[in-house]
């Protein structure tokens, strides 16, 4: 078979990079679009953010035009309105800070507000419990020992670790016993927080209840904690009650007690993991219509560099072309970005009106399908706009995939929305009678006479969704 060549006619779809690249910022969250952004400014020369006039901005499309236009013309306080906060407000905004030298004034409650940051800044549990075994009167070398045992602790406060494991890290030389670092247990759980430096939760909740006053019922709650915390993590209350030997009033009385004390007495001095969410759009009630709007605060200003676009405009082949080309790239793609969460909010927000509303119980069911046939945009868009974007509500911040939920039928030939049965599961919960609580089987029961037909393993589903404990663990004395 001897080689040739051939040409042949073909047609197949490219994604241009243009159209990559809008793709990629619509499914970024606010922290990695913030992110990109950076990156692109960082690298072009031509591109430029326009804080400093925002009369200017480049992203205010139609649908942004008119409800900014319509949220001006409210008045500030409008009846019947139960959110009025702006969209800065709704965030934590830190561009009100103090600026620095070149940066305006400096208030003369700047000091201030720096000495109240310093006082509010977190105490570490070392450095609480270091301070105060500065003040005990010990001896150089059990202060030692206790440094190291709070070297040891855990973030709970806990002494994860066997003290004759930590005998073995001692030289021979030093003559270290047992009994030494025993004693500066002792030393160490004497301190505040109570319960601190504890082996496991019994002896922690022990050495709390220690503390308090002698009663009958510290007594019983002494012996649950010691002997009897498994059985009373069962809920079994009838067998805990004869293992005791004491009356079901005292025994009610050992369980608040022990329900009041604190199982992790090092989590208050844990580090704070503090995680912000930045809203990409905010929904108000104006003239009863529920109005949508950018939140601002998430939008980043941009422009083209006039400077460099003078340049490049009395040049030709400058390296600069394809930058400037990028930059605009960007700044449409940008636009195009929010005008599409824009409209999918917006879309979201009618078809939710009854959430908005009355609440979660009132959630309709929804799907991906029909906001897509609404905007006229593909589904996959949807679920690229609605995946790490946050709508600020009233009733608080939600994600956007939070308004889509499954269907169950109803006896009507209806549907009710699956969050709207969570809601519902969630209320009888908390009206149960605690002595006794509904079932599953029960709760199927009780919205099957509502009109809402759901297996019991669907309650189950749900409940354990809800982190509410099954029925067994909710009962009470």
């Amino acid at each position: 078979m001897k080689p040739s060549l051939q040409l042949k006619l073909s047609q197949h779809l490219a994604l241009t990079p243009q159209l990559q690249q809008s793709i990629k910022l619509l499914q970024l969250s606010t922290l990695e679009f913030n992110q990109e952004i950076e990156r692109f400014l960082a690298e072009n020369p031509l591109l430029e953010r326009e804080d400093n006039d925002p009369s200017a901005s480049l992203y205010a499309g139609k649908g942004s035009d008119a409800l900014n236009n319509t949220e001006a013309a409210a008045p500030a306080q409008e009846e019947g309105s139960s959110y009025q906060e702006s969209a800065a407000d709704a965030v934590w905004n830190e561009s009100a800070a103090p600026s620095g030298p070149g940066g305006g004034s400096r208030s003369p409650d700047d000091e201030e507000s720096d000495f109240q940051e310093f006082h509010a800044a977190a105490v570490s549990l070392r450095d609480h419990l270091s301070g105060q075994l500065a003040l005990l009167p010990l001896s150089d070398r059990d202060r030692s020992l206790a440094h190291l045992l709070v070297e040891a602790l855990d973030d709970d406060g806990y002494l994860g670790q066997d003290l004759a494991e930590l005998l073995e890290i001692f030289p021979e030389d030093q003559e270290v016993e047992l009994e030494d670092l025993q004693i500066a247990l002792k030393h160490l759980q004497n301190l505040d927080p109570v319960g601190i430096a504890a082996r496991n939760p019994q002896e922690c909740l022990a050495l709390q209840l220690q503390v308090q006053p002698q009663s009958r019922c510290r007594d019983v709650a002494l012996s649950i904690v010691r002997q009897h915390l498994d059985m009373l993590a069962a809920r079994d209350f009838i067998k805990l009650r004869k293992a005791l030997g004491c009356t079901e009033d005292t025994l009610r009385q050992a369980h608040a007690l022990i329900c009041s004390l604190n199982p992790r007495p090092g989590a208050a001095y844990a580090p704070a993991d503090t995680r912000f969410v930045v809203p990409d759009v905010t929904v108000r009630k104006f003239r009863n219509e529920w109005v949508v709007n950018l939140n601002q605060e998430a939008m980043p200003r941009l422009r083209i560099n006039r400077l460099y676009a003078e340049i490049l405009q009395g040049s030709r082949g400058s390296g600069l072309s394809g930058q400037l080309q990028e930059a605009k790239w960007l700044i449409k793609n940008v636009q195009q970005r929010f005008d599409t969460i824009l409209r999918v909010s917006q879309a979201i927000v009618e078809r939710q009106r009854q959430f908005f509303e009355y609440g979660e119980v009132a959630m309709r069911p929804l799907t991906l399908r029909e906001i897509a046939d609404q905007v006229d945009l593909h589904e996959s868009t949807i679920s690229r706009v609605t995946t790490q974007k946050y709508m600020a509500t009233p009733r608080g911040i939600y994600e956007l995939k939070y308004f889509f939920g499954s269907h169950v039928a109803t006896e009507t030939g209806g549907a009710a929305s699956s969050t709207a049965i969570r809601a519902l599961i969630k209320q009888l919960v908390g009206a149960e009678d605690t002595r006794k609580p509904l079932s599953d089987a029960r709760i199927a029961e009780v919205l099957g006479e509502q009109g809402i037909v759901v297996a019991r393993r669907t309650i189950a589903k749900y409940r354990e969704a809800l982190n509410i404990p099954p029925v067994s663990l909710r009962k009470s004395i």
